[in-house]
């Protein structure tokens, strides 16, 4: 069994509403993420809506927020967020991005699938607004659609969790039962089934639409994840994104492994309960972002769908703690078969 440094505290997270989240001018001393000072403001000034959980998610939302960040320091942009509420209607995802519009923020971008209704009225009612949604498709002249492979990036995660299981049984957790969600834990059953035939794996989803809270309740991921490890599991991947802290929590008092999703967790995550986290399946929301608003810059924005898969690093793997560093070689061999077309991962 693994030891770990078993402490209770649990990560906070924190919800900014319409918070500034720009880049001034830093003194010589302060350095943006790129090693480079922030350059001065222009006139682009872009708008993000974040799906549940906002900023402090340690997850998918924070994720985008890098992306957007960086734009903000080193393009110069003025950037302005809003956040989701658990439970609220359609009608406020579409009344947030048109306040975005009408402050004048152009473009503005739609974080997560939840936005996608409300991204197709408002875009089609302000057909001069650039606008950018992140995991879903919608067709329109004036919206850009960043979309991840991420059942390729689970796939390798799952490989990892069959690999260092000693029980044979693993888990899986879910924000919220969707489309979207099962692509994680299609790809995650695949590479664990590839790695070990007879690895047995649990599933459970904190919630189902319109209940979006599973994505934002770390209590509920907690009671899961202590669950499955009650019923043998000994490595539990979540995609649940403010809820995974709920799932280390429970990783480590347990003193069994968890595994994160979207970022690096075992860099984000709150310090008592890293130890607990084997590796995280990252999807470089980060990226795909800043390459929307790089495009806007330049003047040449790509409308349509954008795809991030393990050929262009959209998704891969993280290394940090070396816990897999006995594994990487054969997780490296899974990824090369799945660019090279030798494998090809469900999506449900």
């Amino acid at each position: 069994m693994r030891r770990v440094n078993k402490l209770t505290a649990a990560a906070a997270v924190t919800a900014l509403v319409f918070a500034g989240a720009g880049c001034s001018k830093k003194s010589s001393d302060e350095e943006s993420a790129s090693g480079e000072d922030c350059v001065e403001k222009g006139d682009v000034k872009v708008g993000m809506a974040f799906d549940v959980g906002g900023r402090g998610d340690q997850s998918f939302n924070d994720s985008a927020a890098k992306g957007l960040d960086k734009a903000a320091c080193e393009l110069g942009f003025e950037v302005k967020d809003a956040e989701a509420q658990d439970g609220e209607p359609e009608s406020a995802r579409e009344e947030r991005l048109q306040q975005l519009v009408d402050a004048g923020y152009n473009p503005v971008v739609a974080v997560g699938f939840a936005y996608s209704a409300s991204v197709a009225k408002i875009s089609a009612a302000n057909p001069d607004v650039n606008f950018a949604i992140v995991d879903d498709a919608v067709e329109a002249d004036n919206v850009t659609n960043l979309l991840f492979a991420e059942e390729q990036g689970s796939f390798l995660v799952g490989a990892a969790a069959a690999l260092k299981s000693e029980t044979g049984t693993i888990g899986f957790v879910g924000g919220v039962d969707t489309e979207l969600i099962h692509k994680f834990e299609a790809g995650y059953k695949a590479g664990a089934k590839a790695a070990n035939p007879d690895v047995k794996v649990q599933s459970v989803y904190l919630s189902t639409p319109p209940d979006f809270s599973g994505f934002g309740d770390p209590a509920k991921g907690n009671t899961a994840a202590t669950g499955m490890f009650e019923k043998e599991a000994d490595v539990v991947y979540h995609a649940a994104g403010g809820s995974g802290g709920g799932v280390f929590q429970a990783a480590t008092d347990a003193e069994k492994w968890a595994i994160g999703v979207d970022s690096d967790q075992a860099k984000t995550a709150d310090e008592s309960v890293r130890d607990s986290i084997l590796t995280s399946m990252t999807k470089n929301i980060d990226v795909a972002v800043y390459d929307f608003l790089k495009g806007v810059e330049a003047g040449d924005i790509k409308t349509g769908p954008q795809v991030y898969d393990l050929k262009v690093d959209g998704v891969g793997y993280s290394t940090t703690g070396g816990h897999v560093d006995d594994i990487k070689e054969k997780l490296d061999e899974y990824k090369q078969q799945i660019i090279d077309g030798t494998i090809t991962v469900p999506s449900k």
